[in-house]
């Protein structure tokens, strides 16, 4: 299965027999107090700089996701995306759960975009399907749903997979351009997240050959030296099937362990990638 992702003349292929592709998850406020308020300015100058310091730390794909609570999501959505894409040559994935603002900026965005993410609660499949049927993108769909919330179960999550496939297809979306996002929570919390996920990835790898993506750092939250624990999970779910992350580009313990895996799994032929990265990484030295 491969999801061609494209904008201008840079062609993203995301595929599991292609290197991990890697979606850039600074632009993203939670959790970043300095971020809100900057967004609360409106002050989006600091987007540009988000997106391209990504971009040059290896991003294939930069996420816009602009959320705070009592902002105009809409407006402040559209301002976004059009500071992110003059500011970098690369397809984005609109990551939001606000429909209307979802609805409000895909006629604005250039090339073939990601929308991320649709649930599968049916009133949010209704909406935003046919949106992404009409201006030809991608879609991440995640694994929850109103009914279940985030299941406890890979077997339930691979329940709500299939629904998700059966409503974009009743949409005319083809089944490569629908991304499936397997979640994970933090293992500090509930120390089955992390099987949980990984039988879920290779259910909806195995079971209905889709792509695969999730952001791995929530696995590791309240944990110390995340870095480590991201890395090590990532490895685990690319051999699962993951062939897309949501990640801190800069991390150099996710990054080298994202391009580690691909060499391992015939990813990266002839490690070209990964001779590239360390050439890069001795001349900085």
């Amino acid at each position: 299965m491969e999801t061609l992702i494209k904008r201008n003349d840079i062609e993203v292929a995301i595929s599991p027999t292609r290197p991990t592709t890697i979606i850039g998850e600074r632009i993203n406020p939670a959790g970043k107090e300095w971020l809100k308020e900057t967004l609360r300015n409106g002050e989006l100058d600091s987007l540009a700089q988000l997106a391209k310091e990504q971009v040059e730390a290896g991003a294939n794909i930069i996420d816009v996701n602009v959320t705070v609570p009592g902002l105009d999501e809409v407006d402040l959505l559209m301002r976004a995306v059009e500071v992110v894409q003059t500011a970098v040559d690369v397809p984005l994935s609109i990551d939001s759960s606000n429909p209307d603002a979802i609805r409000a900026v895909l006629p604005y965005c250039d090339g073939k975009v990601i929308v991320n993410s649709v649930t599968g609660d049916p009133w949010v499949l209704e909406v935003l399907l046919p949106q992404v049927k009409k201006y030809g993108a991608a879609v991440i769909g995640i694994l929850m749903n109103k009914e279940h919330g985030i299941p406890k179960l890979a077997s339930t999550r691979l329940e709500v997979a299939h629904q998700l496939v059966a409503a974009a297809q009743a949409e005319g979306i083809p089944k490569s351009d629908l991304i499936i996002d397997c979640l994970t929570l933090s293992v500090g919390a509930e120390p089955e997240m992390g099987t949980i996920a990984l039988d879920t990835i290779r259910g909806v790898s195995t079971q209905l050959d889709l792509n695969v993506v999730m952001g791995i750092s929530n696995v590791s939250f309240g944990l110390p030296n995340r870095g480590l624990v991201n890395a090590s999970f990532i490895s685990m779910a690319a051999a699962a099937g993951l062939t897309c992350a949501i990640v801190n580009p800069h991390s150099r313990a996710v990054k080298e362990a994202i391009l580690g895996a691909d060499v391992l799994l015939k990813r990266d032929r002839r490690a070209m990638r990964f001779l590239r990265y360390y050439r890069e990484q001795k001349a900085k030295e």
